[in-house]
């Protein structure tokens, strides 16, 4: 059973910065893809951010040049850089991650932007 870890959300003012986390309990290179899903209050949960075993990535339009998906495989730990936060941002991040037939869920973290 593989476990994800979200850390590092927060409260941050409009244009503000804030990293977030995902730590797996096994190593992250199994992985076929990862990423980072969020869910607004009264919204669907969408896709953010996605990275694959190979480092391809891949990013939805509205964070395209202000978010960043990367990984540490050694430390087996996603990252999901974000700058220039608008108040629409505001949401709880999941991690994701699919391995053979198998999708794994983190247990979220909230991100808030203030304006």
């Amino acid at each position: 059973q593989v476990q994800l870890v979200e850390s590092g959300g927060g409260l941050v003012q409009t244009g503000g910065s804030l990293r977030v986390s995902c730590a797996a309990s096994s190593s992250i290179f199994s992985f076929n893809n990862m990423g980072w899903y969020r869910q607004a209050p009264g919204k669907q949960r969408e896709l953010v951010a996605a990275i694959t075993r190979g480092g391809t990535t891949n990013y939805a339009d509205s964070v395209k040049g202000r978010f960043t998906i990367s990984r540490d495989i050694a430390q087996n730990t996603m990252y999901l850089q974000m700058n220039s936060l608008k108040p629409e941002d505001t949401a709880v991040y999941y991690c994701n991650a699919v391995l053979a037939l198998a999708t794994y869920w983190g247990q979220g973290t909230q991100v808030t932007v203030s304006s």
